[in-house]
This record gives C-alpha cells, structure tokens and sequence, in this order.
C-alpha cells in the first residue's frame, strides 16, 4: 500500500502531457487528401483530428486559437527508412546497434530493444519536422538484419509505436557478399530460409536434418513466419534491373509476402514491371552516381520515372547517415519537384514529392491515421514559417498526437552557448580563444 500511495504522489507532481482542444488557423493547410486549403482550419483535440475545413470554418467556444496566418500547416513528416534510436554515433560501434556483425541469429532480430529515447538525433530530426520514423538495421554476419519498428518521435515517447514493424534483408552486390562471394548463393539463401520458415509454420522442421541448414536457426525460422503470413513485409535491399526482376519473383513463390524494394537505383528500368507487380519502393531518390556496378544506370529522374509508371514511392535515407540526416527529406523532396523542371529531366509535383515523405510512407507500413490531414488522423501536425520543401524553410511549431512539442536540440543549446558576443568567462578552458 506504501508503494502504491507514494506512486500515486509522485504522478501527482509529474507534468502532463497537454493535449488541449486546438485550432490552427489561418495557414495554407496541406491536407495529402486533396487541393491544399488557403487559410484553412484545423481543429485537433485529444490527440486526433477533429476536421479540417476552408476559412471562415466555426470554431467552438473551447479551443484554443493558434494563428498560421502567412504559414503552412502539414502533417508531420514520416522517415520512410532510418536508424533513428539507434546508432548515437554512426562509425563507432559502442555507440551503433544497428549492425550485429557476429551474433548466431540474424532474422529473429529484434531492434526495439535497443531504441534509446534520449538519442541526440530524436530532438534534431522532431526539430526539422520529423514526427515519426520507420526505423531498420544493416546486415551483418548474413543477409538477414532483422525485425525494424515503427517509432513516434514525441517527447517522453520511452517505447517503440510498433516493434516487430518488418523483416529486412539485402540482396544485390551486399547480399552477395555476404553469402559467400555471388548472386546466386545470397537467393539460395534467402529461399533456404524463407522454406525453413514455411516448414516451421506447418510444423514440420523436425523432419529435416538441421545441421545441413543454411546458417539459419530456429528462432530465425521463427520470426520469418510472420513474412509469410503477411504480419511483416519483406524489405529487400536491391538496386540492379536484374537483380530487382529476382527478387519480384519472391511474392509468387510465396503467397502473402509482401514485398517493399528498398533503393532500386536502377528500378526506372523496371518500372512498368514494379507497378504490375503492385510492390512499393523506399528510396533516398539523389543516387545520381555509377560508383557501383549494380548502380550504372542510376539517375536524378529514378524517382520522377517509377511514379510516372504507377510506383508507389517513399522517400528514406537507406544510404546516409541515418540516424541525423531524415531532418533533410523535405530538401529531397524539394529536389524531386526541381527535378521535373530540368529539360530531359522526371520529377514529382510538389504534393506527390510532400506525399512521399508523408503519406506513402505512412501507407506503406499500415499507418493509415499518419502522414495525413483529416478527421481521426492522429494529430501530428507541423506549422512551418514557408513552404517545407524550400531550404529556407523551417518548423515553428509541431504537435505529435496533439501535443506542442519543443523544438530543442543539444545542437540550438550549444549554439546558444557558444555564439559570437556571449560572456565567455565561463566556458570551458578549450573555447576561451
């Protein structure tokens, strides 16, 4: 009784979370689900949406009025593929959960467990718009990383939105590499364990000699159950033309995987075959640069060409720094319009390039309340000082689930202390020169 009552008190005294009745107005509100509104309402209580509508739209007497007048209002941007949470700092190892270079499982991978919400890179990303994040690992001793989650990116926020979120494997020049040296060892080994995985699932595993298996453990057959029965969808690394008809194949030698290509520098190259297939793509889109043999053929237009061919398309950054640099999707996105304008040169408009760091994301993962403007979403909204694909511009004020955010970093504090005029008495003895 002791410990209840002093848990009781010391609730009492923490602050909570205000999720008050608000009405943003007076912006140009980008919905995702139509034509932006000039000077548009949007009214949010308890964490959703309550409607969304043109001014001049009656708000009740209990909200609490924020004027956007000169801003625009959008859904909160969704990083399609990250390592957000989970890698402090991206070259030193101690400080980098993502890779699992020498540990016995591989697709039973769970990287939840290792999600820090007090990473440096949460406050730096939500200050740059970021309201949530599809969060993965890299392959490391085989091709398989492992289980990736879905996490909110709000103040407070201690566990994954969604763990177990998808299986990640990399198939390709890494895949390769990984599985012995070629192409065709990485896809008998991606087969091998997806088989092993269909036994486990009709309970026969036993019936097969396992020390013949293909580095490959039970609980790693475990986990690539779910991809077959449609609970996870199979990321797969790749970025060949051939390489990408490979691995297109796999959702017909298994009913109900669902396939997501991850990169697919050469996948204009493919595209009608991608739309037929009805298989998305998370990609960073400025892969412009023959710098590997599987990428010859990458392009600016990449992007531009597999929308234009009916691809669903979500931006990432698989290939970055990914942790920090998700801050910087609307700048990609931005290029992704600009790149429409050049003469030879296939883009997006601009809210098919704001809807693929939003709302295809979001779709992709099964996130349907997320990335998108409407009644029941879920109130992650960000007010901008212009529009957020143009550098120059920046979040003012952000909400997720409802909820004002700060827009602090350790990066806004150091800049607040060491800038030029401060009083520099008191700084430590190496920034007194």
């Amino acid at each position: 009784m002791k410990k209840i009552l002093f848990a009781l008190m010391l609730a009492a005294t923490l602050p909570a979370a205000a999720q008050d009745a608000i009405a943003i107005v007076g912006g140009k509100v980008v919905t995702n689900a139509g034509a932006p509104i000039e000077g548009g309402v949007v009214l949010m209580n308890d964490g959703i949406v309550m409607a969304v509508g043109p001014a001049g739209t009656a708000v009740p007497a209990n909200y609490r009025i924020v004027d956007a007048a000169g801003k625009w209002v959008t859904p909160g941007i969704v990083a399609g593929l990250s390592q957000i949470g989970t890698a402090e700092v991206n070259s030193e190892d101690s400080a980098n959960d993502n890779v699992a270079r020498q540990s016995p499982a591989s697709a039973a991978l769970m990287l939840e467990g290792a999600f820090n919400p007090n990473e440096t890179s949460i406050a730096i990303n939500r200050a740059e718009g970021v309201t949530t994040a599809i969060v993965g690992s890299a392959p490391g001793r085989t091709l398989f990383a492992g289980q990736g989650y879905v996490v909110s990116l709000a103040e407070g926020r201690t566990q994954p939105l969604r763990p177990r979120a998808f299986q990640y494997v990399a198939y390709g020049e890494r895949g390769a590499q990984l599985a012995g040296g070629s192409r065709p060892s990485a896809w008998i080994e991606i087969t091998n364990a997806l088989e092993e995985a269909r036994r486990v699932q009709q309970g026969k595993a036993g019936d097969r000699d396992q020390t013949r298996d293909l580095r490959l453990t039970r609980e790693d057959a475990e986990a690539l159950t779910l991809v077959l029965r449609s609970a996870q969808p199979l990321l797969v690394r790749v970025d060949r033309a051939s390489d990408i008809r490979q691995v297109l194949k796999l959702p017909s030698m298994y009913p109900g995987l669902q396939l997501v290509l991850v990169s697919a520098s050469e996948g204009w190259m493919v595209a009608d075959e991608i739309a037929r297939a009805g298989v998305p793509v998370i990609t960073l889109g400025m892969n412009n640069r023959p710098e590997r043999f599987e990428v010859l053929g990458a392009t600016m237009s990449n992007v531009g060409r597999m929308v234009a061919a009916g691809v669903k398309v979500a931006l990432g950054v698989p290939d970055l720094d990914a942790s920090f640099q998700p801050r910087n999707l609307p700048h990609y996105a931005g290029n992704m319009v600009a790149q429409g304008r050049l003469p030879g040169g296939a883009g997006l408009t601009w809210d098919q390039a704001f809807a693929a760091i939003s709302r295809t994301p979001a779709e992709i993962f099964g996130l349907s309340d997320h990335g998108i403007l409407r009644r029941g979403a879920q109130a992650d909204i960000v007010i901008w000082s212009g529009d957020p694909l143009e550098l120059s511009s920046h979040p003012e004020q952000l909400y997720i689930n409802g909820t004002s955010q700060s827009l602090e970093s350790r990066q806004t504090q150091l800049a607040r202390r060491y800038m030029p005029g401060r009083d520099r008495t008191n700084l430590p003895e190496g920034y007194r020169r």
